[in-house]
């Protein structure tokens, strides 16, 4: 298991959310990537983040995932370390990288669903933040 040279941080914990929701249905698609760096360089929970860290981050997720209750160990990690007023942080994030490529696959949805579960996002917050993500990602 590929391990990180220092505990996660919190921004290391918003990207692990990020890389679990983008590879949840086993494609990585191109405009996920491509939104996860954006938010990665440009919203001010990631000022100052080692953008180093993302790769070794997303070789920890694919190590966990790989494994039966990986997705279990992932949350727990992430409880750990994420500070709870940053879990709708961390769901936001990842409907905006299960939107980008502008269909939500069922994998996708199930994750989400797991997301909003495990870091226990109030079903309206979320309704809100899920209606702000297809806002910004629609399309003429």
């Amino acid at each position: 298991m590929s391990q990180i040279p220092h505990p996660m941080t919190p921004q290391d914990c918003l990207v692990a959310i990020m890389i679990a929701e983008s590879v949840s249905d086993e494609v990585v698609r191109t405009s996920e990537l491509m939104t996860i760096q954006r938010i990665v360089n440009h919203f001010p929970v990631f000022a100052g983040y080692d953008q180093d860290r993302m790769s070794t981050v997303s070789n920890v997720v694919f190590d966990l995932l790989e494994d039966e209750d990986g997705l279990d160990a992932l949350f727990g990690l992430i409880k750990e370390n994420l500070p709870e007023q940053l879990y709708e942080t961390a769901y936001a994030m990842a409907v905006d990288v299960a939107a980008a490529d502008g269909k939500l696959h069922g994998p996708e949805l199930r994750l989400l669903e797991e997301i909003r579960y495990e870091l226990n996002i109030d079903r309206l917050h979320a309704a809100a933040i899920e209606r702000g993500a297809r806002a910004r990602h629609m399309t003429v």
